[in-house]
């Protein structure tokens, strides 16, 4: 039997299995773990799963696999429920962490109440723009001007990685578009040679913007935390908002607090819904 926890942080919901007492993680298939336990019909539901384990140079090391078994560099709400995760169970009594991702450390501050977690700020670090990186295959030395066909629809893409590929596209009205239909389209569309998350979003105004997110994976999802740092650096690249302003990102699962100055930082809640084992 396993032991877990089920987290969500606005609705991006995993399953959360503490791995610190081991020396190195003992699951021998966690990619067949992550889809067995992720199902949402047979099994306990969620958008994947995070195994928090010790680190060798930082205070945590998080892994993350996607529902479908495959692994992901790191979740901006994910991070954000570890943080949660290590402070409520007494695994930790810093409020300051460095957690070790696949996308490098990521530095978070804990905000306290009533003796435990409630909201998490996430430094995010500095975002990649060059196409190699992300990767994108684009002959701009910043993608600003991606365009790219999907069934009926041509779209303008600005691509960003936040240690995870994004690709960023304005559309009318977000509440009532497809993401679905073109979203499973655009993820793995020959451009993304590592497939992309696509975030589809509506600027509100200069402080507020929209975002719906088709995760490569997962498919869409109420809230992405590297998407929506990647949003506000693709809005901030094309003059939309303020550099080094604080942006309200809009989400299904509820709003996120980003702010893009040198690195990229993000603030928003995070929550235990209930514990288990499987």
């Amino acid at each position: 039997m396993i032991k877990f926890t089920k987290m969500e942080g606005l609705g991006n919901d995993y399953i959360y299995i503490d791995c610190t007492n081991m020396e190195e993680v003992q699951i021998k298939d966690i990619s067949c773990l992550a889809k067995i336990m992720s199902d949402r019909h047979f099994g306990i539901g969620s958008d994947g799963i995070i195994l928090i384990c010790k680190s060798k140079t930082e205070d945590f090391k998080m892994l993350m696999f996607n529902q479908d078994g495959t692994q992901a560099e790191m979740c901006g709400n994910g991070i954000r429920c570890v943080g949660k995760f290590v402070y409520d169970k007494g695994l930790t009594n810093k409020t300051e962490l460095n957690i070790e991702t696949l996308a490098g450390v990521k530095k978070l501050t804990l905000h306290i109440q009533n003796n435990k977690v409630d909201t998490v700020t996430v430094d995010m670090g500095k975002p990649i723009l060059e196409p190699k990186q992300i990767p994108v295959i684009s002959e701009e030395k910043i993608v600003k001007n991606l365009k790219i066909q999907a069934l009926d629809k041509e779209f303008t893409f600005t691509c960003v990685s936040m240690g995870n590929p994004h690709a960023i596209t304005i559309v009318e009205d977000v509440d009532k578009f497809d993401v679905e239909k073109y979203g499973k389209v655009l993820e793995t569309d020959k451009h993304f040679p590592k497939k992309a998350n696509i975030e589809f979003i509506e600027i509100i105004d200069r402080n507020n913007i929209k975002m719906r997110v088709w995760e490569r994976g997962a498919g869409e999802t109420l809230a992405c935390g590297t998407g929506a740092s990647a949003t506000c650096v693709a809005c901030t690249l094309n003059g939309l908002i303020n550099k080094k302003e604080d942006i309200k990102i809009k989400l299904l699962g509820g709003d996120l607090e980003i702010k893009w100055d040198e690195t990229v930082f993000m603030t928003g809640k995070a929550r235990t819904v209930f514990e288990g084992e499987f």
